[in-house]
């Protein structure tokens, strides 16, 4: 792969069609925020050259000579600042040097820079032999020369410009076909030209192309002839065929994609054939990132495309809420824009995303089927693989329900809750099986933790039937919950809401529900007069055993503790007056209802009238205490108890 060049007999001085400087401005300071990407931009032009002249060589015999080699070669020169990269593959007429890099785009400047700006909407690629890639070169170079040999043909040009707005073209000789490209370095730009570097950005860039890379070797002494070292591994994992990479293997992928010390929990490579072909390796993590819930946390994949590193973090094929996800995806078709940073074609990455979705999912989905052993009562139990995903990622996970809720039916097997019958996680599934005879409907309650909903007097009906109540404790429940439609066909019920009538399936018979409707019907009207600012109805429950009251949520309202979250971010927010539900045999209810009959009846009054509006006020607090939220007035509602105690003891 070396050239000569000829006495300039004619020198053709050529203007760019387009205004190239402000298209390389555009380049320079827009489309690329890392200079380093011009080596990956100017291998990828020489492997796509290597590729163009493998494939004419199906039919055009000849076209390559026997025993030749093709790849790429780069040559660093210290001395002259000159960093050359130069391949054996199809190379350029004089007509395409001009036409391929002296046109940037075809209706001119203006037209090309509005296309630019509208990247993701317009096919402004050029990723095949010097497209705008090729420009990149002015990154790093403030002169760039370009020798070329078509294949087939005896001729070779070559091409220069500094990038001024004008090329010039002339005469070359070059041994055999292909393009030389060099770079004549800027001086901020010099650590190009060493070995150890180059052999970094291959690594990193261009280490999976299948054509050999090699880089010309650092000769010492009186040593003569030039000694080429590859420095790529011209093979990709994700190529391969499963059985033929070791579990070693996909570890090393793993912590060369992520920087973790610590090998993957699992993974699975896959890949898809068809009207569009990409293969791929996801992996998910054995611990979280210290971003994993950051705003501005980076998500997605590594994506290739024909091998080509084009992007770290490709959120476009990876959604959100499996942001905890690494893994790498290549694509032999997939065109991306102008800078190969941001992906193009918006089907076809929709396409990649879908099946990427459905690999990690089955991936979760296997890794769930893993077993450790059997339950106290009988059942496997999820191996400690799960758990320790469930324990790590599991509130990530829930976020698809809510942002993608044509996945919940394939997540929904892999949620754990904890219950109120059982120690350790459950399915949905698994509480399911549980069902009581004649049990209709799934419940669950929202809180902050097990604890708390165990003492919760909502859950208490459902407690004292054995009906087991899911408990849902992240802070994402409260939204994500409603991608749930049902679980085999059984609908899920807030417990909490007004409208889950707990109680039904062993409700009181009409007569004492009409009873007990009258017997607190002076006191539910005194509790809705004095709590009009807190409570939109006082009733009476039929989810209550042991406790006095509890607040219920109206359609619309938020449960408990994202109420006092919202609160915390907007105190000016008013979310929706709830409903006291009080238990009419409870004794605090049964004697503030005889006490409010016993003023109706003309009875002596004695105070007892602020004392009923205290008595009120406690059954308030005690409800919102018994939940888990606090007081308006904590100062007020101690110097009350206080005050009772001294009664009490008093009479003792």
């Amino acid at each position: 792969m070396t050239e000569t060049h000829t006495p300039s007999v004619h020198v053709e001085e050529h203007r760019f069609e387009a205004e190239v400087d402000a298209v390389l401005r555009l380049v320079i300071n827009s489309l690329y925020s890392n200079k380093e990407i011009f080596l990956r931009e100017l291998i990828s032009n020489a492997s796509d050259a290597l590729d163009k002249l493998r494939f004419r060589s199906l039919t055009e015999e000849g076209l390559v000579p026997e025993g030749t080699t093709l790849g790429i070669r780069i040559e660093p020169d210290a001395a002259k600042k000159t960093l050359t990269i130069a391949d054996n593959g199809v190379g350029m007429t004089k007509d395409e040097l001009q036409k391929n890099l002296g046109t940037i785009a075809k209706s001119g400047t203006r037209e090309f820079l509005a296309r630019l700006e509208a990247a993701q909407k317009s096919d402004v690629s050029q990723i095949g032999q010097f497209g705008v890639g090729f420009y990149s070169s002015f990154l790093v170079a403030d002169r760039v020369e370009v020798v070329s040999r078509a294949a087939g043909t005896s001729d070779a040009w070559k091409w220069t410009s500094e990038g001024q707005g004008a090329f010039r073209l002339e005469p070359a000789t070059r041994d055999e076909q292909g393009t030389s490209l060099t770079l004549h370095l800027k001086d901020a730009h010099l650590d190009y030209l060493r070995s150890w570097e180059i052999e970094r950005l291959v690594r990193e860039y261009s280490d999976y192309l299948t054509w050999p890379i090699e880089l010309k070797a650092e000769r010492e002494g009186a040593e003569t002839g030039a000694v080429y070292k590859r420095v790529n591994k011209g093979t990709a994992l994700w190529q391969r065929s499963p059985k033929d990479v070791t579990k070693e293997q996909y570890e090393e992928l793993y912590k060369h994609l992520s920087h973790d010390w610590q090998p993957p929990l699992a993974y699975k490579h896959f890949k898809i054939e068809g009207t569009t072909e990409f293969s791929g390796i996801v992996f998910v993590p054995s611990r979280a990132p210290f971003d994993l819930f950051s705003p501005e946390a980076k998500h997605g994949l590594r994506l290739h495309v024909k091998r080509v590193f084009v992007m770290e973090d490709a959120e476009e094929v990876l959604p959100k809420w499996l942001r905890f996800v690494r893994g790498v995806v290549d694509s032999e078709d997939l065109p991306l824009n102008v800078s190969r940073e941001l992906l193009q074609d918006s089907r076809l990455s929709k396409t990649i995303r879908q099946q990427v979705v459905k690999a990690v999912l089955d991936l979760l989905t296997e890794l769930a089927k893993r077993k450790d052993g059997e339950g106290a009562e009988g059942g496997a139990q999820d191996g400690d693989d799960y758990k320790l995903f469930w324990k790590t990622f599991g509130p990530v996970l829930k976020e698809g329900l809510h942002f993608e809720p044509d996945q919940a039916k394939k997540i929904l097997p892999l949620l754990r809750y904890e219950t109120s019958t059982r120690e350790g996680l459950s399915s949905l599934f698994d509480v399911k099986s549980r069902m009581k005879e004649g049990q209709k409907e799934l419940y669950y309650a929202l809180g902050e933790s097990r604890a708390q909903l165990l003492g919760s007097p909502h859950i208490e009906g459902l407690q004292k039937r054995g009906i087991e109540v899911v408990l849902m404790t992240d802070a994402v429940d409260g939204w994500a919950v409603q991608g749930i439609e049902d679980v085999d066909g059984v609908k899920l019920i807030d417990a909490t809401k007004a409208s889950a009538d707990v109680g039904a399936e062993e409700a009181a018979d009409a007569s004492k529900k009409e009873s007990d409707e009258g017997k607190t019907k002076a006191l539910r009207d005194r509790m809705r007069a004095r709590l009009q600012d807190h409570v939109s109805e006082v009733r009476v429950s039929s989810r209550l055993t042991s406790s006095p009251a509890c607040l219920v949520l109206p359609e619309g309202g938020l449960p408990p503790h994202l109420e006092r979250l919202l609160r915390s971010t907007q105190p000016e927010a008013k979310p929706p007056k709830r409903i006291l539900e009080i238990n009419p045999d409870h004794p605090l209810i049964t004697g503030l209802a005889a006490l409010i009959d016993k003023l109706g009846a003309g009875h002596e009054n004695g105070g007892a009238e602020a004392r009923i509006d205290r008595y009120v006020d406690l059954v308030h607090a005690q409800a919102l205490l018994a939940e888990g939220s606090p007081p308006e007035n904590p100062a007020e509602l101690a110097k009350s108890f206080a005050e009772l105690l001294t009664e009490s003891v008093a009479r003792a």
